[in-house]
C-alpha cells in the first residue's frame, strides 16, 4: 500500500508534549487572571453561517475568510472572537445581565499570507465588557489593571501599557479641517512604531496634506513628557472642539482610575501615536509592549467601541475589550528563548510494577489519583533498566516501585529520581510525602 507523506499545513502550529504543557500553563494563567476580575466564560462555534459572520466584514478581512458550502449551506470559520460575541449578545440579549463581562479563549482562522511567525489557525484570549445603552468610562480604566495582572502572572515585569483616546485624534483632525481623511491618517500614524517618523511623514504627504498641518500632526503625536505632563500639554492646546475635549476628559478619567486600580506609573503611559487601525474603535485604545522586546510588537491590544452589534440589532450595545494573540505570542517568546518548557510529563508519580499482576499497582494508582496526585503506571514488559530510563526521560520526580515484598507488606518503595533517595512507606505515608 502506498504511504502518504504526513505533513502539517503551513500556518498551523503543532507542539511537542513538553511545549504543549507550557502552552497550557500560560493559557491557564491568562484564564485565571480573567476570572479573578469576574469575567464569565463563553464559547461560541468555530463554524458560523456566512451571512451572520460576514455581516460587517469587508476588504482584506473578507479575503482571508475560510468559506465553504456544505450542501446548500454557506458556512465560514470565525476569523476573530468579537463578531461571534456580537451575534451571541444579540441572540441571548434577554437572558444576559448587563454590563455583560465575558472572556473567551479559542481558535480563530485567517487565510493570511504565509510568513514566519504568522498563523492561519491561532488562539485568541479575549475579554469584553458590554453595556446596554451606555457603559461607564471606569470600565476602560479597569482593563489595564487586567493586562497588568495577567502579564505579572505570566512572569513579565518590564512592560508598558500604552493608552490613548481616538476622540482626541479625531478632534485634532477636525480642528485642522482633515476630518474627511481622518481614517487614513489614523491608519498611517498607527504604523509609526513599525515604519518610523520619516515614513509616516511621506505617507501623509501622499494624502496631499499641507506641510504645516503635517507638522502639527507630528508635533502632536510625538509630544514628550510623563503621563501628567502630556495631559497638561493637551489641556494647554485649548483646542475648541467638542470631540477633542470629550476625549481628553475621558483620557484624564481613565488615567485617574488606572492608578486607583493599582497599576504603577512605570507600567502605563499616554502614547498619542496609538490609534489602532480598526475603524470600529471609537474612544480609549490600548497597546501593550514588552520593553526589552519592542520588536515583538504589541502583545495585547484593544479598545472602546460604540456599538458592538449594529449589524444585528438596533439596540445600542457599547463595549470595551482587549485581546491577547496567544499562539503568536507563544511562538515569538519561544523563538527568543524568553520562555522555556520545564516539564516533559504531567505525572507526579510513575508506578513501576515488578510483578505480572497489576492489581495492587492499580489500587495504589487509584488511591493517589483520588488525592489529586497525577499518577501513571508503566504497563510494558521491559527490563527494570528500561523502565527507569523511561521515568528519567519524562523527568517524573517520583517512582513508586511495587514488587512481591511490597505487596505482601502492603507498602511501596518510593524513589526520589532527583536525589536518588529510596524509602519503603505505607500508602498513607506515600500520599503525605508527595503532597
Amino acid at each position: 500500500m502506498e504511504k502518504t507523506n504526513p505533513r502539517t499545513l503551513p500556518g498551523f502550529m503543532e507542539l511537542l508534549p513538553e511545549e504543549q504543557i507550557l502552552f497550557n500553563q500560560i493559557q491557564d494563567k491568562i484564564r485565571n487572571s480573567y476570572e479573578r476580575f469576574g469575567f464569565l466564560p463563553l464559547d461560541t462555534p468555530i463554524i458560523e453561517l456566512s451571512e451572520v459572520l460576514l455581516a460587517k466584514a469587508g476588504g482584506e478581512t473578507e479575503k482571508q475568510i475560510y468559506r465553504f458550502l456544505k450542501g446548500d449551506t454557506d458556512l465560514s470559520l470565525r476569523f476573530d472572537l468579537t463578531v461571534p460575541l456580537a451575534k451571541y449578545v444579540t441572540e441571548h440579549y434577554s437572558n444576559l445581565s448587563f454590563p455583560f463581562r465575558r472572556y473567551q479563549i479559542g481558535k480563530v482562522y485567517r487565510g493570511e499570507r504565509q510568513q514566519k511567525g504568522r498563523f492561519r489557525e491561532f488562539y485568541q484570549c479575549d475579554i469584553d465588557i458590554i453595556g446596554d445603552g451606555d457603559l461607564s468610562i471606569i470600565n476602560d480604566a479597569e482593563l489595564p489593571s487586567v493586562i497588568y495582572s495577567t502579564f505579572k502572572d505570566l512572569g513579565f515585569g518590564d512592560f508598558t501599557i500604552c493608552i490613548n483616546n481616538r476622540k482626541i485624534l479625531s478632534g485634532l483632525f477636525l480642528s485642522l479641517g482633515l476630518e474627511n481623511i481622518s481614517s487614513d491618517i489614523l491608519r498611517i500614524i498607527d504604523k509609526i512604531e513599525k515604519i518610523g517618523k520619516e515614513e509616516v511623514i511621506k505617507e501623509l504627504v501622499n494624502l496631499n496634506i499641507d506641510n504645516s498641518k503635517i507638522d502639527a500632526i507630528i508635533d502632536f503625536i510625538t509630544m514628550d513628557g510623563n503621563t501628567d505632563d502630556k495631559l497638561d500639554k493637551l489641556r494647554k492646546l485649548k483646542i475648541e472642539n467638542e470631540i477633542f475635549n470629550e476625549g481628553l476628559n475621558e483620557l484624564s478619567e481613565v488615567v485617574k482610575y488606572v492608578r486607583a486600580f493599582g497599576v504603577p506609573d512605570e507600567n502605563f503611559k499616554i502614547d498619542l501615536t496609538i490609534a489602532r487601525g480598526l475603524d470600529y474603535y471609537t474612544g480609549t485604545v490600548y497597546e501593550t509592549f514588552l520593553n526589552d522586546y519592542k520588536s515583538l510588537g504589541s502583545v495585547c491590544s484593544g479598545g472602546r467601541y460604540d456599538n458592538l452589534a449594529e449589524y444585528y440589532t438596533d439596540k445600542k450595545l457599547p463595549g470595551v475589550g482587549i485581546s491577547i494573540g496567544l499562539t503568536r505570542l507563544f511562538y515569538q517568546l519561544n523563538e527568543i528563548n524568553l520562555i522555556k518548557s520545564n516539564k516533559k510529563s504531567i505525572a507526579d508519580v510513575m508506578i513501576i510494577n515488578m510483578t505480572d499482576d497489576f492489581e495492587y499497582a492499580a489500587n495504589v494508582a487509584t488511591k493517589l489519583r483520588t488525592e489529586n496526585i497525577n499518577t501513571q503506571i508503566y504497563m510494558e514488559d521491559k527490563k527494570i533498566k528500561a523502565k527507569f530510563k523511561y521515568v528519567d526521560k519524562l523527568e517524573v520526580q517520583y517512582a513508586v516501585v511495587i514488587g512481591e515484598d511490597e505487596i505482601s507488606s502492603n507498602n511501596v518503595t518510593l524513589k526520589d529520581m532527583k536525589t536518588g533517595e529510596q524509602v519503603k512507606v505505607t500508602i498513607e505515608e506515600l500520599i503525605s510525602k508527595i503532597k
